[in-house]
C-alpha cells in the first residue's frame, strides 16, 4: 500500500467467529491480522474463544465499547456450523447495542470449512443478518475449503489461498 499512515484499531476489527479452542478459524484470523499489519493497519482482534455472549456483563460491555462500537470495518472469519455460522456469533450480535455496533458500517466475510464449499451458505446467512442490520457487505466473500488439507501444522496456508486473501483484503481497504 502506498500510504504509510497507520490506521488505528478503532477503524478495523477482525472477528474470529467461534469459541472453539485451537480452531482453524482463529489461525486464519491471525493471518488476516498479519496482512493488515503489513499494510500499516492495526486492527482490533476479537476472538470469541473465551467470550460469553449470553449476558451483557462488564466484559461484554468492555469489548463492545473498546472494539465493536469504534470499528468502521468488520472482518468476519467464520467456520461452517451445520450449514451456517456459529450460534455464539449470532448471540453476540443479538446481545450487542445494535444501532451503535452495526448500523451503516462495512463487513468482509471469509468462510472456513473442512468441506468443499468453504461455508458459502454460512456466509450468505451472515450477510443477510448484517444487511438487515444496515451493514454493507463487501462483494468478495471468500470461501476457504478443505482447510485441514491446505493449512500446514504451523498454521500456514498454501500460496494460492494466500494470494486470494491478499487480493480480498486489498479490495476491502479501498471499499
Amino acid at each position: 500500500m502506498e500510504n504509510d499512515t497507520v490506521i488505528t484499531s478503532g477503524e478495523y476489527i477482525i472477528i474470529s467467529g467461534t469459541n472453539r479452542r485451537d480452531s482453524h478459524t482463529e489461525k486464519v484470523a491471525f493471518i488476516y491480522q498479519d496482512i493488515l499489519k503489513s499494510r500499516n493497519i492495526q486492527p482490533c482482534f476479537f476472538s470469541m474463544e473465551n467470550f460469553n455472549p449470553l449476558t451483557r456483563d462488564d466484559n461484554f460491555k468492555r469489548v463492545e465499547a473498546e472494539c465493536l462500537i469504534p470499528a468502521k470495518k468488520f472482518i468476519f472469519i467464520i467456520p461452517e456450523y451445520n450449514g451456517s455460522y456459529p450460534g455464539v456469533l449470532k448471540t453476540m450480535i443479538d446481545n450487542s447495542d445494535i444501532r451503535k455496533v452495526w448500523f451503516y458500517k462495512k463487513a468482509l466475510l471469509t468462510g472456513v470449512a473442512s468441506g468443499r464449499a468453504g461455508n458459502l451458505r454460512g456466509m450468505d446467512h451472515l450477510a443477510d443478518t448484517l444487511n438487515y442490520l444496515r451493514m454493507t457487505v463487501h462483494y468478495n466473500k471468500l470461501p476457504i475449503s478443505r482447510i485441514d488439507k491446505i493449512m500446514d501444522e504451523n498454521g500456514h496456508l498454501n500460496q494460492e489461498t494466500m494470494d486470494a486473501i491478499e487480493s480480498q483484503i486489498d479490495a476491502f481497504i479501498k471499499f
